[in-house]
């Protein structure tokens, strides 16, 4: 019997199959049998097997920029949004990991593995456009080195947050939380570099 939740009975079955089998490895009668539905009731909802897929790559990208963009009016300057903003997609990763393997595992898939005319890639461009957006405002206002560009600031700061995001989804025991949210952010914006201290340990040579 079909009920209102029905649609996305389907769409929990199919994210089941698709991250343990893939894409390919999955046929619409394992995900049917899964979701305990009929074929016609599964192509009322989906065209086929690449319209579900396609449904579950772009609703994880586009939650992770609703999320983006709620979670930085919420901060203040550039460190409080860039906080804000890997936070919110570390908690999104921890409690939608499935959804988070298939979106990672599209970006590296041949294309055999896909359906053909997988539409992610505009969705993809547009998350990193809008942290893209706020290094701009960060190198305007003087609060990021315009020795480097915003492209390459965008790049360091969302590759850290994406190597994370990836670790965690192989190892399920690294840590995304705030406080590797707000280290994360702390290692972009002063680097790695050991700071110098004078003998009185103030990071500045006493003159004598």
């Amino acid at each position: 019997m079909e009920t209102p939740d029905t649609q996305q009975q389907i769409l929990k079955a199919a994210l089941s199959r698709f991250a343990s089998r893939g894409y390919a490895g999955t046929s619409v009668q394992d995900i049917v049998d899964a979701a305990r539905v009929t074929k016609p009731t599964l192509y009322y909802y989906f065209s086929n097997k690449a319209g579900l897929y396609q449904a579950l790559v772009a609703s994880a990208h586009d939650e992770r920029y609703r999320l983006m963009r709620e979670a930085a009016a919420r901060g203040v300057a550039l460190e409080g949004q860039l906080i804000e903003i890997l936070t919110a997609l570390f908690d999104y990763t921890r409690s939608h990991r499935e959804l988070m393997r298939v979106a990672f595992a599209t970006a590296f898939a041949s294309p055999d593995e896909l359906p053909e005319g997988l539409q992610y890639l505009d969705r993809c461009e547009r998350n990193f456009e809008f942290v893209h957006s706020l290094i701009k405002q960060g190198l305007q206002n003087g609060s990021l080195d315009r020795r480097f560009d915003s492209k390459e600031l965008a790049f360091g700061v969302y590759g850290l947050m994406n190597v994370y995001v990836m670790a965690h989804l192989m190892m399920p025991e690294c840590k995304l939380d705030r406080p590797t949210a707000e280290r994360v952010v702390q290692l972009f914006l002063s680097g790695a570099t050991a700071k110098k201290t004078g003998s009185n340990g103030t990071g500045r040579n006493r003159k004598n």
